[in-house]
């Protein structure tokens, strides 16, 4: 049995020719997890899985995160065989914000009748969540206000950062494991985002090296990142992953 994370985009905000931040699990080669879902995401997921995903986990409501949601609503819900059955893991803290920004607007379809949400099989979450027969941490991360954006960990296998200034409090405890960490990273850092000086400042070179960095501004900055030695993902890499600890349950 094999497990990856492939990278579906790893630009920031801006940089649309890197692909929206966002990547997939899968294990042996099927994908089990979407995790955010931006409107490259979508697309990128589409090319690849030649179908929409079957669970998506949201960090937080940035439009470069979320914004795909809109066209899965649409996919989902005039497909009878998949309205209703995808489902969707929000952090709790968020949903009212996931709510506001796409859910509300009035007249979801023009012809009435349908609510945002009926697309989804919709799952708030708090300390983490059962997937496939996995248990899924969610923590909180640093991006914005507090609780507004969280990490996501497959103990044992991986940790993602989402959008995120450095937490060596979190990862002290969600990554104590030897799993790889998808580090939101660029060149230079800023009030809501890690820059690689903050990286080398704040944690351990062992913890730096399990790092594999994304969320960063162009090409030219990922060159940047690699010139001074640290592991950077690019759109579509796929990366080897350890099998997750814990034995793994079968629903009754």
């Amino acid at each position: 049995m094999s497990w990856n994370l492939r990278f579906l985009g790893v630009g920031n905000a801006q940089a649309v020719e890197l692909g929206s931040a966002s990547a997939v699990l899968e294990r042996d080669g099927a994908p089990q997890l979407l995790v955010d879902c931006g409107q490259e995401a979508l697309s990128a997921y589409l090319a690849r899985y030649g179908a929409p995903p079957d669970a998506v986990f949201i960090t937080h409501v940035h439009m470069d995160h979320v914004s795909g949601l809109e066209r899965l609503f649409y996919k989902l819900y005039f497909d009878p065989a998949r309205r209703g059955r995808v489902r969707l893991y929000v952090p709790a803290a968020i949903v009212p914000f996931l709510q506001s920004r796409l859910a509300d607007y009035p007249g979801v379809l023009a012809e009435g009748g349908a609510n945002w949400w009926d697309a989804f099989h919709a799952i708030p979450v708090s300390r983490g969540f059962w997937h496939g027969g996995r248990w899924y941490e969610v923590f909180p991360v640093r991006h914005h206000l507090p609780d507004t954006a969280f990490g996501l960990r497959l103990p044992g296998s991986f940790v993602w950062t989402g959008d995120t200034r450095p937490i060596p409090e979190m990862l002290a405890r969600h990554a104590d494991a030897g799993e790889l960490i998808a580090h939101d990273c660029g060149l230079v850092g800023n009030p809501s985002h890690s820059g690689i000086d903050d990286l080398e400042r704040e944690y351990a070179p062992a913890l730096l090296a399990r790092c594999v960095l994304y969320h960063y501004g162009s090409a030219a900055d990922g060159a940047a990142l690699r010139a001074r030695g640290h592991r950077v993902a690019s759109a579509g890499d796929a990366i080897a992953l350890a099998e997750p600890s814990g034995a793994e349950v079968s629903p009754p």
